[in-house]
């Protein structure tokens, strides 16, 4: 993205409202938008289509805008010979699913920018990722790969319509999920976990080595592995690689939240921006962590991870934003990082001594001539170095880092894409749920219900189908199966943590939307677009995650839990059959299953269910569930009940039905298959319940 003027008249990107298609509204490409127009003219001109595919926080996405896109000579090559049409991969996720797998034929490796060319029918023949604006480093300049296409489209048109249908029947098959035979069982799971343990890496944690990603769905299975088993090792794998990331420079130990990956095995340099869905998903992996090991780190970064998402990331109306940008001032990372005398002129030379011995800050740097804030060592072994009490050390460096913070939010800052996605706020609902009950704080569970309600208001139409994305007042394109999966699943956990009827009823509406418009009846699982959307050169599945987790996978934990809530069988059928279709990928992938093992893990055992009912005192409510909260227990679901029961809630959620509170007093109900236990009335009998479990 570029930081200068910009000279050139607005071309049709100006009237979109992705942020992403924004930066490039005024350059000299004659840019379309995916559409009809775009497509007709191709067909009209027999003209190749140039297909470019990034997202607003992709630096080398604007690195080819400057190099490329914004100049005049290699746009006239581009205009003359294509018909050019830019896309958001966060609007668009099936376009970028499907070209994306075309890529990585191709060249055997993808990645954003997307450049790839597509006949007029929209099959791909030829693409790659970043090209520079000459050649470079062995990659061939993009005019020459212009030109290059264009002769072979005029000299070699047999050849070109015959790798495209090629390319586009081994797409069709890719996207088709294989056959598995065996049981669903448990060694599914025991065989995931040793896979995971080939590939821990043991010094600095995480899996595999640079660059190096997070892993949330992985580190979720495996604290299920220690809970189901005992299995200290993979409690170790967690929270060896949750400490590391947490004391790393992926985490921002000034402003909160995680950036997206680092460069480096160390955690130390990350790819500066920040996604919603990391965050999100990093805060339910940090919050389980806390449950089982009871470290207050973990809640710590959890509440911090949230608080910065809450205070940078949600819109007005209670939206959650989808990215910030690595890059300010057309700098990766400038916003982030420190030099050593502007840490003294803030702090002062003794402060600011203790905070560089802390925080890995040097005259040098450990970064481009800069310093990303980390902490290499435990703050109780700097503690010891410096002859300092532990919690007076803990108590000066917030404070410090307070100071810090106040003056880096003078810098400029980083980029926003404000567009609201419903996915990625279906991820972050759920955190904010989860981390209401764990952390017993009530405002992440406000901030929760606001963000749900924006999404059924907002971004449903009036056949109470879903939508994609708001940006600017609309509320556009068909949703795909992940905004419904996550949705669905952040409405239930909303409802375990506030007993509210809506989300637990919208929740029950949307699955059944779902499963009409996107559940494949004949093989089993769901495709990854619905019935209403328009037709593609292939229809997918998505069967395995990627930084977030895959459609298929998130279908079947939302199903199995509203199945454990209301006792729906063909919820729990259609979770297990969507299991199965993807057992192979289970079985010879796990890796790519993270999410689907931990749909399986709860669905292999017994569910618990507390039906947690109000008395007299609200405030024991919250008490109660904060009780359930404080306990790791992956196989349990909880319906609470703020008040008295209204019968179509107690019908939808038999759980609550013929539960009163007695004595006053909140009542739990400790159920297994809707058969309960003596009510355990109170909140210290609860907790010393809880503890037995």
């Amino acid at each position: 993205m570029s930081d200068q003027p910009r000279p050139h008249p607005a071309n049709r990107l100006a009237g979109e409202t992705s942020p992403y298609l924004l930066q490039h509204a005024h350059n000299p490409v004659d840019w379309y938008p995916w559409g009809p127009e775009a497509l007709a003219k191709a067909k009209a001109e027999d003209k190749p289509i140039f297909l470019s595919i990034g997202y607003s926080a992709c630096h080398w996405c604007h690195v080819m805008e400057r190099e490329s896109f914004e100049n005049a000579e290699i746009a006239a090559i581009m205009n003359q010979r294509f018909v050019n049409i830019k896309v958001d991969r966060e609007e668009r996720p099936d376009l970028d699913n499907i070209y994306m797998a075309a890529v990585q034929a191709l060249t055997g490796h993808g990645g954003w920018p997307m450049s790839v060319f597509l006949t007029p029918d929209l099959k791909p023949f030829f693409g790659g990722t970043y090209y520079p604006p000459a050649d470079r480093q062995g990659i061939p300049g993009f005019p020459r790969v212009l030109l290059s296409v264009e002769r072979a489209w005029k000299e070699r048109r047999g050849e070109i319509a015959n790798a495209a249908a090629e390319m586009t029947e081994q797409l069709r098959v890719a996207g088709e999920i294989p056959k598995g035979e065996g049981d669903l069982d448990a060694s599914l799971l025991d065989g995931a976990v040793k896979a995971l343990g080939r590939s821990f890496e043991p010094i600095h944690g995480g899996f595999g080595h640079s660059p190096k990603f997070p892993h949330p769905m992985d580190l979720r299975l495996l604290l299920r592995q220690h809970a189901r088993t005992g299995d200290t090792h993979a409690l170790h794998m967690v929270t060896h690689t949750l400490d590391k990331m947490g004391r790393g420079g992926i985490y921002d130990h000034l402003g909160g939240g995680f950036a997206r990956y680092s460069t480096d095995e160390r955690w130390l340099v990350p790819h500066f921006e920040k996604m919603l869905y990391d965050n999100a998903l990093l805060t339910t992996t940090y919050l389980e962590a806390f449950q089982a090991t009871r470290d207050p780190e973990y809640a710590r970064i959890a509440r911090e991870t949230m608080d910065y998402v809450l205070g940078r990331m949600t819109a007005a109306d209670g939206g959650f934003h989808a990215t910030e940008d690595a890059d300010s001032e057309g700098v990766e990372g400038r916003f982030y990082v420190w030099t050593l005398p502007q840490i003294r002129e803030i702090l002062g030379d003794e402060r600011a001594a203790v905070f560089a011995e802390a925080y890995d800050v040097t005259e040098a740097g450990n970064w481009e001539h800069a310093n990303i804030l980390n902490l290499p060592r435990p703050l109780a072994e700097v503690a010891k170095k410096l002859g300092r009490d532990e919690a007076g050390l803990r108590a000066d460096l917030a404070a410090d880092r307070s100071k810090l913070l106040a003056s880096r939010d003078h810098r400029i800052h980083p980029h926003m894409d404000t567009k609201i996605l419903t996915s990625w706020n279906g991820l972050m609902i759920a955190a904010l749920a989860e981390g209401a009950s764990i952390l017993d704080e009530p405002r992440y569970a406000e901030a929760a219900a606001r963000a749900s309600a924006f999404v059924l208001d907002k971004l449903r139409g009036p056949d109470g189908r879903l939508l994609r994305t708001f940006k600017d007042g609309q509320g556009k394109l068909n949703a795909y199966l992940d905004d419904y999966a996550n949705f669905i699943d952040g409405l239930t956990r909303l409802f375990e943590a506030t007993g509210t009827a809506r989300w637990i009823e919208a929740a029950a509406d949307l699955a059944r939307i779902m499963i009409a418009e996107f559940h494949d009846a004949k093989d089993g699982g769901f495709f990854y677009v619905g019935q209403s959307h328009e037709s593609l050169i292939v229809r997918q599945k998505d069967a395995y995650d990627n930084a977030t987790p895959s459609g298929n996978a998130m279908a079947a934990t939302a199903l199995a839990r509203l199945a454990a809530l209301t006792g729906r069988a063909d919820f729990a059928d259609l979770a297990k059959s969507t299991l199965r279709s993807v057992r192979l990928v289970l079985e010879k992938a796990p890796a790519a299953a993270g999410q689907s093992l931990v749909a399986l893990d709860f669905l292999l055992a017994p569910t618990r269910e507390f039906a947690v009912i109000a008395g007299n005192d609200p405030a024991e409510l919250r008490q109660a569930l904060a009780a359930i909260g404080a306990r790791f227990l992956p196989h349990s679901v909880v319906a609470p009940a703020p008040g008295p029961v209204p019968p179509a809630l107690a019908t939808l959620v038999p759980l609550l039905a013929d539960r009163p509170a007695q004595k006053g007093q909140v009542t739990t109900y400790i159920c297994e298959h809707f058969t309960c236990q003596a009510p355990v009335v109170g909140v210290e009998d609860l907790r010393a319940a809880v503890a037995k479990l």
